[in-house]
Parts: structure tokens; C-alpha cells; sequence
């Protein structure tokens, strides 16, 4: 009797797996392009009940509301000259966490504890702890969602106090602004709050790979291996570090697709928190051999970590890939980001790829 459940079992288990081709191929034009769903903001017990377990918040008595450290950090309505000057100075101010992280985080407050010096790091896919010590850096993900946590740019205390992490701040919820697609503001629901995460657990790095946990587990990777794709490369080295990279003309498609960043003058493997993340459940696309740091989310919220869940990480996005019917060698496929979409036609000849552009959105 148990031998016919497992077998029914995996029967439907099999047939509820999607294969490669529904993974990666769709016959619906339409569905080349990717819609935007807007989430329901969280309430404010929603955002306790669903805090990390990390966390500890108290209500503050005296503190800086969202509005005020808006303002006031913003320095709204002062001249260029003094916006220049003011610019000059925090750039020689943060000048040494220019210099071991490039422009991978905006910094802010600064802080020096014996002979190491922190200081706070915002990039697109949250906020992190950033230390220097004995002239080597480290960043730390906090894995708090800007989509709900908001830090004061202008903290009154230091960061850095009894072993703990301290931030004042604020509970948020994003606002779509009407005629500007792609563009987020923010509202505060709840003022006067500090957050406070132990060093101890925010700098823990169980698999020694450069990442802590909170990183790892908040993007799906493995927190207890250093090489999660098992690839022979250290996730923190591997520029695709979630899936083993693989040539076909598929993979090279994705990989045509996706975006540069030739401004920058440094080495871009040296840019270890710069990561684009793509939400896709391709393999073609997971196997792609990038020259910058991918991560990948499913495109099931079910699948979903928590933090990628309610986080809007993603800027850019890659489509399904439509077949031409009338011709093999030929085939559709889209690209997104913030303010375009642009729609190719890619046709594969003599081993390489040629894409022309047949549509599309500029905002």
C-alpha cells in the first residue's frame, strides 16, 4: 500500500514540475513583457510581527521624525556653492571607504572605535554595517527592508554602542508617485525608533565565504557553504554564485542582454556588494556566465525568501523567450529597467547572435 502512495506521489510531483521549455519559452507575445504588481503596504503590527528575530525596537521619547531628517538631510533650497562645499567635505570625510568600496554604497554615519572605524552603506539592495579594520574592509547586510525601515541620515548617537548596532529611524511604507513611473517616495507610519541587532550576530559568518548569514539567507544563498552552486569558487569570488554557469546559445543570449557598468574604472569582480538581480526561473538564464554579479529570485512569491518577498530588489529585468514559428534560428525576447523596455528580435547564425530592436517603452 505505501509503495502505490510514493508512486502516486511522485507522479504528481512530476507532473507539477515545470520543464526548461516552460521555464524559458512562452508562445504568448504579450508575455515577453514583464507587468508590475504593486504589494499591499504592511501595516505597522504587520511590520513587528514580521520583523527579523535579530531585531530588537524601542519606542524613543525624544527623537528626529522622517519629515525632519527628510529635511534636514536633504538641505533643501541651498545654493550650488554650499552644496558643493558640503559635498567636498564628506567626500574627504568617508575618502577611506571611497577607497576600499568604490561607489558601492552611499556612506554616512561615520564612526571610530579603537582602532576601527564603521560607518553605515546603502546600496540597491538594502543597508549594511561597513568596517575597516587593520586597513582591510568588510560589509555586513542588515537585511532590514527599505520598503519598511527607514535610518535617519542624521543619527544623534553613535551607531556603535555596548556591542550592539543602534539606528534611529523610522517605520515606512513606499508611495508610487502618479506620473512618474518606475519612481518611489516614502510616507513614515510610525516615527521615534530605534533599532538595535547584535555585532555579534549581524557579523556572523558561519561558511567564512565574505558574506555574513543575514546576507545569504536573505538572497538564497547558502549561509553554510562557501560555494553554494558548488561550482569549485567561492560564493564571494563568483560572479553568479547562485547557479554553475554553462556555454550555449541560450546562455549567450542572456548574457548579451545583460547590463554594463563601463562607467566605472574599477575592476567590477572587485565589486563584491554590487550585485543585479533578476527575477526568472530560466535555466538558460541561471546558467549564464556574466562579467558582474547576478542573483536570481523565483518568480514564485511562495519560493521567495521573506526579504525579497516584500523588498522590490530588482531593476532590470530579462524575458521569456518567444519562438518565431515561421523560423527556427529566429526568436523574441525583452529587456527592462527603470524608465525603458525594448523588445529584440534575435536571430542565430554561424554560432553568434544578432539582435535588433523592434519595439518597445521609453518613459
Amino acid at each position: 500500500m505505501m509503495k502505490i502512495v510514493y508512486f502516486i506521489a511522485f507522479i504528481l510531483l512530476f507532473s507539477c514540475s515545470r520543464s526548461v521549455e516552460d521555464r524559458c519559452f512562452t508562445n504568448d507575445y504579450e508575455q515577453i513583457f514583464k507587468s508590475y504588481t504593486e504589494k499591499k503596504p504592511f501595516t505597522v503590527k504587520e511590520i513587528l510581527k514580521h520583523k527579523p528575530d535579530y531585531l530588537a525596537i524601542t519606542d524613543l521619547k525624544k527623537y528626529r521624525t522622517f519629515k525632519e531628517d527628510s529635511i534636514q538631510s536633504g538641505h533643501y533650497n541651498e545654493s550650488e556653492e554650499l552644496s558643493e562645499k558640503r559635498w567636498k567635505i564628506h567626500e574627504e570625510e568617508y575618502k577611506i571607504f571611497k577607497s576600499k568600496f568604490s561607489d558601492q554604497f552611499l556612506f554616512s554615519c561615520k564612526q571610530q572605535v579603537n582602532d576601527i572605524t564603521y560607518a553605515l552603506g546603502t546600496n540597491e539592495l538594502g543597508f549594511w554595517l561597513l568596517k575597516i579594520e587593520n586597513n582591510k574592509p568588510y560589509a555586513y547586510f542588515l537585511g532590514l527592508s527599505f520598503s519598511h525601515y527607514y535610518i535617519n541620515n542624521i543619527q544623534d548617537q553613535p551607531i556603535i554602542k555596548d556591542g550592539l548596532l543602534q539606528l534611529q529611524g523610522s517605520f515606512v511604507k513606499i508611495v508610487k508617485v502618479d506620473g512618474l513611473p518606475g519612481y518611489d517616495d516614502y510616507s513614515a507610519i510610525s516615527d521615534g525608533k530605534l533599532f538595535k541587532i547584535s555585532l555579534k550576530e549581524l557579523t556572523k559568518d558561519s561558511d567564512h565565504d565574505g558574506y555574513n548569514d543575514i546576507f545569504e539567507q536573505s538572497f538564497g544563498l547558502n549561509a553554510n557553504s562557501k560555494d553554494t552552486d558548488r561550482d569549485g569558487m567561492s560564493d564571494f569570488d563568483d560572479l553568479n554564485p547562485m547557479f554553475t554557469s554553462v556555454e550555449n546559445k541560450f546562455t549567450e543570449l542572456y548574457k548579451l542582454l545583460l547590463p554594463t557598468y563601463a562607467h566605472t574604472t574599477v575592476d567590477v569582480k572587485e565589486l563584491h556588494y554590487t550585485f543585479t538581480v533578476f527575477e526568472s526561473d530560466c535555466d538558460y538564464f541561471h546558467q549564464v556566465s556574466p562579467d558582474e554579479r547576478v542573483l536570481f529570485i523565483p518568480e514564485s512569491d511562495r519560493k521567495k525568501t521573506f526579504y525579497v518577498n516584500i523588498t522590490d530588489v530588482t531593476r532590470d529585468s530579462i524575458s521569456k523567450i518567444r519562438k518565431d514559428k515561421a523560423n527556427p534560428d529566429r526568436f523574441y525576447i525583452s529587456k527592462s529597467g527603470s524608465s525603458f523596455e525594448n523588445v529584440y528580435a534575435a536571430e542565430y547564425k554561424n554560432g553568434e547572435w544578432t539582435l535588433k530592436i523592434i519595439g518597445g517603452i521609453i518613459i
